[in-house]
This record gives C-alpha cells, structure tokens and sequence, in this order.
C-alpha cells in the first residue's frame, strides 16, 4: 500500500485547496480513532488495518476537484494512483467510493465504510463549531458545545447530520460518544489543521 509520506506528496500535488487537505487530514484522524474505539469493543469485521483505514481517510477526497465529475469523487483518486504505480487495497478503494455513496452508488458494507460515510461530514461540524469560538481553537471546544450545535440545523446547514447520526444504527456507537471520538481525534492534529 502507498506510504503516508507518498500520499501527502501525492495529495499536495494534485490538489489545489488547502482546506481540502486539512479536511483529509482530519477524517485520516477520525478514523485512526474509530478503529481504536471499536477494536477495544473486540470487533472483529472492521474491513481492514488501522493504516488502511487512516489511508482511506487521508486519501478520500483527493479527486475533489474541477474537472472531475461527482459521480467519479472518491473513485477517480483510486485510479490515478494506481496509474501512478501505488497500490491501494481493494478495502481502501471501496471505502473511498462509499464515502461518496449518493453520487457513485457504491454502498458501505464494512465498518470502515460506514465509519468513514458517518465520520465525513462530522469534520465540517467539529471545524464549524470552532471558528465560531473567540479562540478559534479546537482544544477550547467541547463535545456539549458539538452537541449544541448538531441539534441547530441551520448552524452548519452543509453538515448532513443523518450521515453522523447513522454511527449508532452502522457502528453501534452512541452519537454523543462519536461526536467525542471525532472531537478527540481533531484535537490531536489541531497543530496540523491550523486550529
């Protein structure tokens, strides 16, 4: 599988936006922290490694960009990779595709899909309820504060909040528990993500 080191190189290549890179960067977190979560609940059908689910993280969103169309968003970045000589795991590709189900019908089936598909937009939310702190700083923000603003549907209005709230149906974890695992997992490379 492609190195981390590579993928970043890769990433701050072919995409121009820098908030896309701190988003990847965060959900890469995310998921490092879901996988955690839920092998202390010794779960055994995960889909995968824990790198290979921060790889699918890191990488998700690397086609996200003009140029290409939405139904290829999470798809195309698996193919210019591979094109490149990168091997990207089947597991790792599926879930990219299945973070963007709506557009590429590729549909979760594993728990790293789903963790993924419920952790993606969950970023956003987190990110949003920082800026909006007089700080602006991810260690300042806590999970009751996320809640609030979960609960506000025009905060936030982007944020599909029924995507976050299927963690409890697919990943059997509460949503105050997730929303605290995301919160975490940002507060770990807030240096990273400028917050």
């Amino acid at each position: 599988m492609i190195n981390r080191e590579k993928a970043l190189k890769f990433l701050n290549e072919q995409v121009g936006n820098e908030n896309i890179i701190k988003h990847m960067l965060a959900v890469e977190a995310l998921m490092a922290e879901i996988y955690d979560a839920l092998k202390t609940k010794e779960r055994t059908d995960l889909g995968g490694n824990r790198e290979e689910w921060m790889m699918a993280g890191l990488l998700h969103d690397g086609d996200y960009k003009e140029g290409v169309p939405v139904e290829k968003m999470g798809i195309q970045i698996t193919d210019w990779l591979r094109e490149e000589g990168y091997e990207i795991p089947e597991n790792v590709a599926h879930t990219m595709a299945a973070h963007n189900w709506g557009n590429t019908g590729v549909e979760p089936k594993s728990l790293m899909d789903w963790a993924i598909f419920c952790g993606d937009t969950l970023t956003g939310l987190i990110i949003a309820t920082t800026l909006v702190r007089p700080d602006k700083k991810l260690a300042s923000v806590e999970v009751k504060s996320v809640m609030k603003k979960f609960k506000q549907p025009a905060f936030a209005a982007g944020t599909r909040r029924e995507e976050i709230a299927l963690c409890e149906e697919k990943l059997g974890i509460p949503l105050r528990d997730f929303v605290e695992i995301g919160l975490q997992a940002m507060q770990g490379v807030a240096t990273d993500l400028g917050l």
